[in-house]
């Protein structure tokens, strides 16, 4: 995918992203990342880190408010982009929430002239306590897996400062920006 075709991209699933408050606000030094990855070529054997015992994964169906705690001690910001209606998938350590994303589809939409299906996990977490334990990345593996298998084309990160850690899955950088717009 070319760098305009991912402009336009970032664009349509968030129009006047550059006119938000929360990102005109940011340190002018920041710089963040859009990623992709084509789901064609995703290969869930890629990262396949052995996880400690009592780990499990699966979609949240708790007290969303109780969720909303969880997710506070990794983003204060991000409680309020987790409502009812959601798709939450989350890593449990025993029954306790570890790591946690939205599953999110984010549209249909026309690049180099094809219509494709994007969705992909936003407001991806892991409580610190549980950080550097494979938790989150395979909790990403298997939300990629499962966008595959719902017949999404690509899987897309939003506004990410972790690019390195995504790559690991197969994720590509398409276009780097700051509270100025794109670079």
């Amino acid at each position: 995918m070319e760098k305009r075709d991912c402009i336009s991209l970032l664009y349509a699933i968030s129009p006047n992203f550059f006119e938000r408050e929360d990102i005109r606000g940011l340190p002018e030094e920041l710089i963040f990342e859009e990623m992709l990855l084509p789901l064609a070529e995703f290969d869930i054997c890629r990262y396949d880190k052995k996880l400690e015992d009592g780990i499990s994964f699966g979609f949240y169906t708790g007290d969303i408010d109780r969720l909303k705690k969880t997710v506070e001690r990794v983003d204060r910001d991000w409680p309020q982009f987790f409502r009812e209606q959601d798709r939450v998938y989350c890593g449990y350590a025993g029954s306790d929430v570890a790591s946690f994303c939205l599953v999110e589809d984010m549209g249909t939409h026309e690049i180099g002239g094809c219509r494709v299906r994007i969705g992909g996990p936003g407001c991806v977490g892991t409580l610190p306590e549980h950080r550097c334990k494979g938790i989150g990345l395979t909790m990403v593996r298997h939300v990629t897996q499962m966008l595959k298998e719902q017949g999404y084309d690509y899987s897309y990160i939003h506004y990410t400062g972790v690019a390195p850690w995504y790559e690991k899955l197969g994720y590509r950088t398409c276009i780097k920006w700051n509270r100025n717009g794109v670079l």
